[in-house]
């Protein structure tokens, strides 16, 4: 097997974590129904496969262009990540539901699969800078089709581990499904925590050595 292949394989199942995504994903759907659910995984999915194949071929063009630094993506990435996670611990967001109950259909469930899921949970700055990453070290057509088969079955079994969260975790029941949400968006804010400290440290890097070099 080629070696590119596995490398690119393994870089973007730790990065992107699909047995971490998938009971956060469960916890940001769990008012909505089972075909719900997997609708909105399966878009989430085919989002984020956009997202990184966008940013695979045009990726560092379009930030040069933007002016845009990853770190900024972390960094932004991280403030909208806590604020989900903040409400999932607090339970805003089933206020914010019922609150909504009175005005909408209570077939309307909030769509989750553009944010947080598509992005940044699973398109975020690690896997887009991993794609990045991998692209560049990808020598001819072969090499190149290997990250994209790779990137494929990493996000095949992201959608397969997203459509299965949810069943398993209503099995538990009310009670212990309460308790997994807030601990989830208690680990969801240390994601969220570690996106903005790495954008940082890494803004800090480049500013460091800039004026190092000015110096």
């Amino acid at each position: 097997m080629p070696e590119l292949f596995i490398s690119a394989f393994i870089t973007l199942f730790v990065v992107i974590d699909p047995p971490g995504c998938a009971p956060i994903y469960a916890g940001l759907t769990k008012d909505a129904t089972a075909a719900q659910a997997r609708i909105m995984a399966l878009r989430a999915t085919a989002i984020a496969a956009v997202i990184l194949v966008i940013f695979a071929f045009f990726g560092e063009d379009l930030l040069g262009a933007l002016h845009i630094e990853l770190d900024s993506f972390r960094i932004a990435g991280g403030l909208m990540l806590f604020w989900i996670a903040f409400e999932m611990v607090f339970e805003k967001r089933t206020q914010r539901r019922t609150e909504r109950a009175d005005k909408v259909s209570a077939s309307e469930v909030e769509d989750v699969s553009v944010f947080p899921m598509a992005m940044p949970m699973l398109a975020g700055p690690g896997a887009i800078a991993a794609v990045m990453l991998l692209m560049n070290e990808a020598d001819g057509v072969e090499q190149t089709v290997e990250v994209f088969v790779a990137l494929g079955l990493v996000l095949v079994i992201t959608a397969a581990a997203l459509v299965a969260a949810g069943p398993l975790i209503r099995l538990l029941g009310d009670k212990v499904e309460a308790v997994i949400t807030r601990l989830l968006g208690v680990l969801l804010a240390a994601l969220a925590a570690q996106y903005v400290i790495d954008g940082l440290k890494g803004a800090f890097e480049i500013g460091t050595a800039t004026a190092s070099s000015i110096a």
